[in-house]
C-alpha cells in the first residue's frame, strides 16, 4: 500500500508542479509535456519486464530495489538544476514504479489466500484512490509555502518506511521453474507499449487527425500482434518459455477482469480530467482547492472499494460488478447535467455516487483477474493487469479530451477579438478566462464558462456511455463463479523458493 500511494501521490504532485517548474528549471512547453509523457512511456515500457524479472530472480527483491530507486529518482527529481536532469531523473522514477505496481499487486496473490485476496485488493485500491487528492492538496501547500523541491522528497519517507516493512515482514517468493528471459517478447512488448502510448498522448495533444499519433498507434498494434504471435509460438514450443503464458486467456476471469478492470478508470477520467479544470478555470479555486472539492468523489471510491469483497460474497462479483458500473453511470449522467451555477452540494453529491460506483466496480474486476492466478503466474499476471489499465489512461484523456475540446469550441463566441486573443481563447477554458480579465469583458467571460460546461457535460455523458458498456460487458461475459485455484503445497511442504505451502492460519489471516 506504501509503494502504491507513493507512486500515485508523485503522479498527481507533477500536474501541480508544472507551472513552478516551468519557472525554476526555464522549461518550455514542449518540455513540460515530456515531464509527464516520458515518464508515463518508460512506465508503459517496464511493466512486462518487472513482472518476469519479480517471477524469476524473486518478488521481495525487485520491490527493495524498485523501492530504492523511487526514492533515488525523487530526490534526483528535487534537486535537478535544468531539464535534461529532470528528465532523467523522472526516466527512474518511471522505471522504479512499473516496479512497486507490479510487484505490489503480484505479492498480494502470494501472500494472501483465494478467498482474501478480495479484501487485500479493496485495500490497495483504497491506497491508490488516496493518491488523488492528496497530491493537489499536499502538494499545492507546499508549492505555496516552501521550496519547490519538497513535492518529491515528501515521497522518501513513505519509501523510507516501505522499505522497512518490506524487508522486515514479506517473505521472498519467485516462480518454483525460473522463467527464462524471453528477449524478443520484451522487447516487441515494450516497443509496441511505448509506441501506442505515445501515439495516445499525441492524439490527446494534437487531436485525432494527427498523421503522425495514427501512425505511431497503427505501428504499436503491429508491434503488439506480432508480439502475441511470437508468444504463442512459444507456448506451442515443447519447453518454450514465452514472456507471457497465453494459458491464462483461457480463464475468462482472469480475462475480463483484466478487460473490465480498465473501463472504470476510462469512465472515472471524466471527472479527474474535467473537474479540477471546472474547479480552477470557471470557480477560480487554487490547486490546493481543487484537491478539496475531489474529496467527495475520493470518500466515494473509498466507501465502494474496501466493503468491494463482502460485496462480492453476498451476491457474486458479476452481479455486485454489474450494479456498480450501473451506479457509476449513474453518478456521471447527473454530473452531465452540472451547469455553471450548480451549488457544491449537487457536485459533491453526484461525484460520491459516482466514486462508490467506480471503487466497487475496479476492486471487483481486479479480484476476479487476480483470484485465479497461481504464485507460479502473479508477476506476469499482474504485470498484464497494470499494463492494460496504465496505456487506458493516455486513451482516456486523448478521447475525453478531444470531445472536451469540440464541445467548447463550438458554443464559444468570440465575435470582435483580435487574432490573437481568440487564439488564446481556443487553447483552453484558462487562455479564455486570461483573455476575459485582460479586456475586461464579462460577455467573453460568461461565454467561456458556458462553453467549457457545455464540453465538459459532453464528455461526462461519453464517460456515462463507456460505464453502461462495462455493465453490458459484466453481464454477458463476466462468470458468476470464478473456477476454483489449484491449492498449493500440503502445510509444512518446502516449495523450492524459501516457502512453505500454505499453513493453518494463512499471512492474510495473520495480518
Amino acid at each position: 500500500m506504501l509503494a502504491v500511494l507513493a507512486v500515485g501521490v508523485d503522479g498527481t504532485v507533477l500536474s501541480v508542479a508544472l507551472p513552478t517548474l516551468s519557472k525554476a528549471l526555464r522549461a518550455s512547453e514542449p518540455d513540460l509535456q515530456w515531464f509527464s509523457s516520458g515518464y508515463f512511456l518508460v512506465l508503459a515500457a517496464a511493466m512486462l519486464p518487472a513482472g518476469l524479472l519479480g517471477d524469476r530472480y524473486g518478488r521481495k527483491k525487485v520491490l527493495v530495489i524498485s523501492l530504492a530507486l523511487f526514492g533515488a529518482g525523487s530526490v534526483a527529481c528535487a534537486y535537478s538544476t535544468s531539464v535534461a536532469e529532470f528528465m532523467g531523473a523522472r526516466v527512474l522514477v518511471g522505471l522504479a514504479g512499473a516496479g512497486l505496481i507490479v510487484m505490489a499487486f503480484s505479492v498480494v496473490t502470494v501472500m494472501f489466500a483465494k478467498k482474501e485476496r478480495p479484501k487485500a485488493v479493496g485495500m490497495m485500491a483504497g491506497a491508490t484512490f488516496l493518491a488523488f487528492p492528496i497530491g493537489p492538496i499536499l502538494g499545492g501547500w507546499l508549492l505555496t509555502n516552501y521550496w519547490w523541491g519538497w513535492v518529491f522528497l515528501i515521497n522518501v519517507p513513505v519509501i523510507a518506511l516501505g522499505l522497512a516493512a518490506v524487508v522486515a515482514l514479506m517473505p521472498e517468493s519467485r516462480a518454483a521453474q525460473r522463467p527464462s528471459l524471453d528477449v524478443v517478447g520484451v522487447a516487441a512488448s515494450a516497443a509496441g507499449l511505448v509506441a501506442v502510448t505515445y501515439g495516445l498522448i499525441k492524439a490527446g495533444q494534437d487531436g485525432w487527425g494527427n498523421l503522425g499519433a495514427l501512425a505511431l498507434m497503427a505501428a504499436g498494434l503491429v508491434l503488439l500482434l506480432g508480439f502475441f504471435a511470437w508468444e504463442r509460438r512459444l507456448t506451442r514450443q515443447p519447453g518454450g518459455q514465452p514472456l507471457i503464458d497465453l494459458s491464462l486467456f483461457a480463464s475468462p476471469s482472469f480475462t475480463w477482469g483484466v478487460v473490465l478492470a480498465v473501463v472504470p478508470i476510462l469512465a472515472i477520467l471524466g471527472i479527474l480530467f474535467t473537474m479540477p479544470q471546472y474547479f480552477q478555470g470557471v470557480l477560480g479555486t487554487s490547486a490546493m482547492g481543487s484537491g478539496l472539492r475531489l474529496l467527495p468523489l475520493v470518500a466515494g471510491l473509498m466507501i465502494g472499494a474496501l466493503p468491494a469483497a463482502r460485496a462480492v460474497q453476498v451476491v457474486g462479483a458479476k452481479v455486485a460488478a454489474a450494479a456498480a458500473f450501473v451506479l457509476l453511470a449513474a453518478g456521471l449522467f447527473l454530473g452531465s447535467l452540472t451547469s455553471v451555477g450548480s451549488s457544491s452540494l449537487f457536485v459533491a453529491m453526484w461525484m460520491v455516487v459516482a466514486g462508490i460506483g467506480t471503487g466497487i466496480a475496479m476492486t471487483t474486476a481486479m479480484s476476479a483477474a487476480l483470484v485465479e492466478l497461481t504464485e507460479e503466474k502473479s508477476g506476469v499476471g499482474a504485470a498484464v493487469l497494470q499494463a492494460v489499465n496504465k496505456t487506458g489512461g493516455p486513451f482516456g484523456i486523448a478521447v475525453l479530451g478531444s470531445v472536451l475540446s469540440a464541445g467548447y469550441l463550438s458554443h464559444l463566441d468570440l465575435s470582435g477579438l483580435s487574432a490573437t486573443a481568440a487564439a488564446a481563447a481556443r487553447q483552453s477554458v484558462f487562455g479564455g478566462v486570461a483573455v476575459a480579465h485582460k479586456i475586461h469583458s464579462a460577455s467573453l467571460l460568461k461565454s467561456v464558462d458556458d462553453a467549457f460546461v457545455h464540453g465538459m457535460d459532453q464528455a461526462l455523458l461519453v464517460s456515462t456511455g463507456i460505464a453502461v458498456a462495462g455493465a453490458v460487458l459484466t453481464a454477458v461475459f463476466l462468470p458468476k463463479v470464478n473456477a476454483p485455484a489449484k491449492e498449493g503445497l500440503k502445510p509444512g511442504t518446502d516449495d523450492g523458493r524459501g516457502l512453505a505451502g500454505p499453513q493453518p492460519a494463512p499471512i492474510g489471516h495473520a495480518a
